[in-house]
């Protein structure tokens, strides 16, 4: 009986050995396959922080309304944006070939599963704090953006036009958090003020990465500001935007349409400045210690206000 046992289990071994490590059968099944997992992960973390500084973005925003905080508000804005970053990413682009070559290979229906997830959560919050078209709406101006509508003879289509991908994010992103934070504001004035910051601040981030893309975006043809205008140009144009835009916030504080928070005022514009003449230069091969910093400056602007918020609250309760 032994004898049998040892037979028959150094067979089964045998067998294993041959089947699954022998032939690298962990290396042929998709699932096991570390390069595609690598760059899955990499698909599903790459609109992370994005969508956190946009969840940022909408509690400072109820700040400078002085309305309700709601932290699952915010959350839930934050999935949104999650969506549809992940989303764009995960369908293929020409110019994302070469920006973000890392993500080739990725598992895409995983990238939809979470992403669908994601939207289905955040949708749901905000549609029980009787938001009910807001989740929609970078969905619907992303479809006109890159599909059109036709009615009869006429079509409108957003894309091609130059400066119009950015003037698309930050309309739609001005919207969708002044529409998150301002639902229960009943004065448009402030929430004209709350626009026009957030939709110049956005503008502008979107074309600041338009500078350290512009090696693929030339590729496919995309007509950027920076590659239109030029740099000097180009810069200038933000520099001019974040000056107006601040301005405003400043004259609506005086008026008393928005409420004075002053570390949201100042490092905001200083901080623009500062990321907008550094980082107005192509960005091929950018080293990580710069890359760092460019995500430090720009994604983070709004979690370093909290940040910094939160850490004056300590020091003058």
């Amino acid at each position: 009986m032994n004898g049998f046992k040892k037979i028959y289990w150094g067979s089964f071994e045998r067998n294993i050995k041959r089947k699954f490590i022998s032939s690298n059968w962990f290396e042929k099944n998709y699932l096991f396959d570390n390069k595609r997992l690598l760059a899955t992960l990499h698909l599903l973390n790459s609109s992370t922080l994005v969508s956190f500084s946009g969840a940022l973005r909408i509690y400072l925003a109820l700040l400078l309304l002085n309305a309700h905080i709601s932290l699952l508000t915010c959350f839930a804005g934050g999935l949104i944006i999650y969506t549809v970053y992940t989303l764009d990413r995960t369908l293929d682009s020409d110019e994302d070939a070469v920006n973000r070559s890392e993500l080739g290979g990725s598992y895409k229906k995983v990238a939809f599963l979470v992403s669908l997830a994601a939207f289905i959560v955040g949708t749901s919050i905000l549609i029980m704090k009787g938001l009910y078209l807001i989740p929609f709406l970078p969905f619907i101006t992303g479809y006109l953006y890159s599909k059109g509508l036709k009615v009869g003879g006429y079509s409108l289509k957003l894309k091609g036009g130059l400066g119009v991908k950015n003037l698309v994010v930050g309309l739609t992103w001005g919207v969708f958090i002044t529409g998150i934070a301002g639902i229960s504001i009943n004065s448009l004035i402030p929430l004209f003020f709350i626009f026009i910051y957030f939709s110049s601040k956005l503008f502008i981030n979107s074309t600041m990465f338009d500078f350290k893309d512009a090696k693929g975006d030339a590729m496919a043809g995309i007509k950027t500001l920076p590659l239109a205008l030029g740099e000097k140009k180009a810069k200038n144009l933000l520099l001019v935007l974040q000056l107006m835009s601040h301005m405003g916030l400043f004259v609506a504080v005086m008026f008393g349409y928005i409420a004075f928070e002053p570390v949201i005022l100042i490092y905001s514009f200083i901080i623009g400045i500062l990321y907008i003449r550094e980082f107005s230069t192509p960005a091929e091969n950018e080293p990580k210690r710069k890359r760092f910093k460019r995500l430090f400056m720009i994604d983070g602007e709004s979690t370093t206000i909290v940040s910094l918020q939160a850490f004056i609250g300590i020091l003058f309760p």
